[in-house]
């Protein structure tokens, strides 16, 4: 793969400039709703972390769909969130978008594998879910195959939304081996610009520096994180930021670059309080409001 430009991160003042305040007569439709199709049985923590994070980034109405064995676990956990089986999820049969209830899908995280019915809930959703779906965790190995690239391909010819991907390493490479890129990811701004050339949509090709590429080609440089990231389940935390943000209305190189700078601030808010051994995926919400604080010093 040829080198590609890198743009440097945003400065704090642009990423301010994208935060979604909501107006003195926002309602929680108007703020904007999430739904989010997440947590296997074997994973239902991962819907949680998601779904809180994803309030905490300013949804308005936070919906998860889970595994039915995951459904007591997830309420318990968050008693804010609406949860349903994800045997209910029909995008299909959703209300056409109205003009000012923006809407998007996350679905993803924690799932284990297609035996449990993912493989269909994904597919379904890229065939009709009428808004942004950012696809996450174990839903993107289900993404590289032919029919998820003939579905991520009519999506973006039918103009039904955009399509967010945010692997990490490895699922970058599955990704990419589906499409016949060859490279072993040296340079994970090429592999970045690549796969949101195949896929249709925007990446975040998540690590310790982490490259986000719109389907325009341009790609930036997101350089805020801290090594108290480096845990289990905070990527699920980012994909619930990240699909805050587009449920909020927010493009999706906008949100992707916001969500991430606002999930490393966070991080490091949290390793100020407890130290870069102790954080855990489960604190990152709580430090969101930090995160706000740090790029608008307020």
């Amino acid at each position: 793969m040829d080198a590609v430009p890198v743009s440097p991160g945003r400065d704090d003042a642009a990423l301010a400039a994208l935060l979604p305040w909501p107006t003195a007569d926002a309602n929680k439709y108007t703020r904007g709703k999430l739904c989010l199709v997440a947590g296997s049985a074997a994973y239902p923590g991962a819907a949680v972390l998601a779904g809180t994070a994803a309030e905490r980034a300013g949804a308005g109405y936070t919906e998860v769909f889970c595994a039915g064995r995951s459904l007591l676990t997830v309420r318990t956990a968050a008693p804010t969130l609406v949860v349903r089986d994800w045997r209910s999820w029909r995008p299909s049969r959703l209300p056409a978008p109205r003009p000012g209830h923006p809407r998007a899908c996350v679905i993803g995280c924690g799932f284990d594998g297609a035996g449990d019915g993912a493989e269909g809930l994904l597919m379904e959703t890229l065939r009709a879910f009428a808004g942004p779906v950012l696809v996450d965790g174990g839903a993107l190995g289900l993404l590289a195959c032919e029919t998820g690239l003939r579905l991520a391909a009519e999506r973006g010819a039918a103009g039904t939304g955009p399509l967010v991907l945010t692997p990490h390493g490895g699922e970058a490479a599955r990704l990419a081996r589906a499409v016949g890129i060859e490279g072993d990811g040296g340079d994970p701004a090429a592999l970045a610009t690549a796969l949101a050339k195949a896929y249709g949509a925007t990446v975040a090709l998540k690590g310790p520096v982490t490259f986000i590429a719109g389907t325009d080609g341009a790609v930036e440089v997101m350089d805020r994180g801290t090594a108290a990231l480096a845990k289990a389940g905070t990527g699920d935390v980012l994909a619930g930021i990240v699909g805050a943000l587009l449920a909020q209305g927010l493009a999706p190189a906008d949100a992707a670059a916001l969500g991430c700078a606002l999930h490393a601030e966070a991080g490091r808010a949290a390793a100020a309080a407890l130290t870069d051994i102790c954080v855990t995926a489960g604190d990152l919400a709580a430090h969101l409001p930090a995160a706000v604080r740090a790029i608008t010093h307020i």
